[in-house]
């Protein structure tokens, strides 16, 4: 783990990077459920479609100065933009200490920000773009390639292979249980975008990781669907967040995770 009393200058910019890349996450959350470019135009407001200036656009200081209102049509600013900004540097700042300037912190911020623009998308529109999970499957095989080490070998068609092990098993895990649950409850109760999650987590960490990000995903959502359930009546909550929240604490937690597990079954001592 990298000491930030020794790096403190770069973890500084480590964060900027990410409030910058978060304000672009932003941008990728509200357009491409719309199916619109998230390029061009630039950014405008939503409502009076202005263009927003450069000094209206500085991640987390200009919604505090403008007190989360756009300047030309007052129309209130959601605070989901602060969030993700904050979420995004914090994060980021968050993995460079654990595995440093290396190749595989490029990879792991790459799935992070696949991870985030999922998670809030699926919160508000109960979809998961392709673009993301397909797109990112694509990506996490080359770097698999690329990167062996992150599948901890020195051979790059045995990292690419415990990647599309990885992409089979957790896209499989999931979409098992989808079957099963359609049969027990007589209707849909997993979305083809979450298989498709679970299976670009599989070819960003392997197939070992997607699994336990399978058995970790239900904890939180069971706690969560019965506070819903309760509050709501809803049974149908979006399940790419949990499956996202899941996959980070596996990447950082595995180890005592799955002996966690081993032990409650009478496997490990």
């Amino acid at each position: 783990m990298v000491n930030l009393v020794n790096d403190p200058l770069i973890a500084f910019f480590v964060f900027l990077f990410g409030l910058i890349i978060g304000s672009f996450l932003n941008v990728c959350i509200v357009r491409m459920p719309q199916e619109k470019s998230v390029v061009f135009p630039g950014s405008h407001c939503v409502r009076c479609q202005k263009p927003i200036p450069w000094y209206d656009n500085i991640p987390l200081i200009s919604y505090l100065l403008l007190l989360g209102r756009c300047r030309f049509c007052k129309e209130k600013i959601s605070i989901r933009y602060f969030i993700v900004e904050l979420l995004t540097g914090i994060a980021f700042v968050l993995f460079y200490l654990v595995f440093g300037l290396t190749g595989k912190l490029l990879v792991y911020l790459i799935l992070l920000s696949g991870l985030i623009i999922s998670t809030f998308i699926d919160i508000e529109h109960r979809i998961i773009p392709d673009e993301i999970s397909l797109g990112g499957i694509v990506v996490g095989l080359i770097f698999s390639f690329l990167i062996p080490g992150l599948h901890d070998t020195s051979s790059h068609f045995m990292s690419l292979g415990k990647s599309l092990l990885g992409v089979l098993i957790g896209g499989g895990c999931i979409y098992a249980m989808g079957l099963l649950g359609d049969f027990l409850f007589k209707k849909e109760s997993m979305g083809g975008g979450d298989v498709k999650l679970l299976a670009m987590i599989g070819a960003f960490l392997g197939w070992k990781l997607a699994l336990l990000t399978f058995f970790v995903a239900p904890l939180f959502g069971a706690v969560v669907g019965i506070i819903v359930k309760i509050r709501t009546k809803d049974s149908l909550i979006p399940y790419g967040p949990f499956l996202a929240l899941a996959a980070i604490i596996s990447l950082f937690w595995s180890k005592p995770l799955i002996d966690w597990i081993l032990s409650g079954y009478g496997l490990y001592r």
